[in-house]
């Protein structure tokens, strides 16, 4: 049985799950599932088609499946999907999706979203992933499993992070940064490999000094993108790091922070 405080509004058709957890205060929509176990602070509002799995832990003051900002947007039903185990803090706002894009923004499950972070429509974020305060994801960003945004990032729309990249904080995001890389500035740029946080998820050495090799044929050679691409292709061919960075660049629409 659901716990929701007397001061809370829940609409009657909103489907709450056992052992959910509604605060004071807070707003429940029409349309919004909520998984098991999932908590939901004093003065939050859900609205919108919104389903939320379980386990999740939302913070006072957080905003969760509101109209997005999309000026073309017009009151299609749109869909925010939540996975499970996730913490979500104070004041953070996601926002569901647009007719133009996939009609739904996706989180996965296990990330951490630090206070004011902002996640835009049509954006789809992996599994293990940390945004810090104030990170700020336009629309249609992909965030791929285990990367790290520092706080006060802003990402332009259509922009791809890889997955245990990382990018430093106060960086302007333009282009895609690519798997196991570190990123920085104003505009952001490649500075290097995620090393610590290959080194946290237990990477082989083996495929730590692949990627190594993959960043210095990539950042730090004569060869532009295609040239080094096709170098990887040749001198990599059996290896799922090295490949899945070069699948990743051959994919991207915006370009390689380079």
């Amino acid at each position: 049985m659901a716990r929701i405080h007397p001061t809370a509004v829940v609409h009657p058709k909103a489907e709450l799950a056992e052992g959910v957890e509604i605060g004071a205060y807070s707003i429940v929509g029409e349309h919004v599932r909520i998984g098991c176990g999932t908590t939901v602070g004093p003065h939050t509002v859900i609205t919108g088609r919104t389903r939320i799995g379980a386990r999740n832990r939302i913070f006072q003051f957080a905003s969760i499946g509101e109209v997005n900002q999309d000026l073309k947007y017009r009151g299609e039903e749109t869909r925010l999907v939540i996975g499970d185990d996730n913490t979500i803090r104070e004041f953070v706002t996601m926002q569901i999706g647009t007719v133009t894009g996939r009609s739904e923004t996706v989180v996965g499950s296990r990330n951490l979203f630090m206070v004011y972070c902002h996640v835009a429509h049509d954006c789809e974020i992996g599994d293990d992933c940390i945004l810090a305060n104030a990170a700020t994801l336009a629309g249609h960003i992909r965030v791929e499993n285990a990367a790290i945004i520092g706080g006060l990032v802003g990402i332009h729309q259509f922009c791809r992070v890889g997955t245990m990249a990382i990018i430093g904080g106060c960086s302007k995001v333009v282009q895609d940064i690519p798997p196991y890389m570190m990123a920085d500035g104003h505009p952001a740029r490649v500075c290097g490999v995620n090393l610590e946080g290959l080194r946290r998820r237990n990477l082989p050495r083996k495929a730590v000094a692949e990627i190594k090799a993959a960043h210095k044929t990539l950042f730090h050679s004569s060869l532009n993108v295609t040239q080094a691409v096709a170098s990887l292709r040749s001198e990599y061919p059996a290896s799922a790091y090295v490949g899945s960075i070069v699948g990743f660049i051959e994919s991207s629409s915006r370009g390689i922070a380079r």
